[in-house]
């Protein structure tokens, strides 16, 4: 078996729409720690095989996952499936970049029975377009070095984080702007 590229980029609504259910992006949660068939992913999702070979059916359609194994099993050919890349890269438009992803993250995170071992926190701060710049470049290199340390044989763990300027009547006010930096102008065009 060969290694798996680093990236699949998404760019067919079909793609876009298999990775776009809660189901499913729990399906490729499960593949991340190693191939698996659908009916041990059944049992780590806690949902009917049915539901599970149907998601599982549609990401392989969509070129997402794919069978890395087979073997006979009692007269039964077991199928064990894998992601084709290390990361799924979603295409950027306009306006919704990774809305869902967060929505699925957030979901996983609220049915996590896990609530001591959970940070999490919002900070509203007023920062120069500076020091904006240099906190967000903090921010990548602390995630770099996060999954630099990433352990296959150790427990999962996801980080959600959003750094981002909110609409701001105020600083709007003040400066005469519409409050959007040019980077944000060029994405709404």
């Amino acid at each position: 078996m060969t290694d798996e590229p680093d990236v699949f980029e998404v760019e067919t609504d079909e793609q876009l729409r298999a990775v776009g259910s809660l189901a499913r992006h729990r399906v490729l949660r499960v593949l991340r720690d190693g191939p698996a068939t659908i009916t041990q992913i059944a049992e780590r999702l806690g949902i009917a095989k049915g539901s599970s070979n149907h998601h599982v059916k549609v990401l392989a359609k969509a070129g997402l996952i794919h069978v890395v194994e087979t073997r006979q099993v009692r007269g039964v050919t077991e199928r064990y499936y894998a992601i084709v890349a290390k990361a799924i890269k979603l295409p950027r438009a306009a306006g919704d970049t990774t809305e869902h992803l967060v929505r699925h993250a957030l979901a996983d995170m609220e049915s996590s029975p896990n609530v001591e071992q959970r940070f999490v926190s919002l900070k509203h701060v007023r920062l120069s377009h500076a020091a904006f710049a240099e906190f967000n470049d903090r921010l990548r290199a602390l995630v770099e070095e996060l999954a630099s340390i990433s352990d296959p044989g150790e427990a999962a763990a996801d980080l959600l984080m959003a750094f981002y300027r909110p609409n701001d009547p105020l600083a709007a006010e003040r400066t005469g702007t519409t409050g959007t930096t040019p980077e944000n102008e060029d994405e709404d065009a």
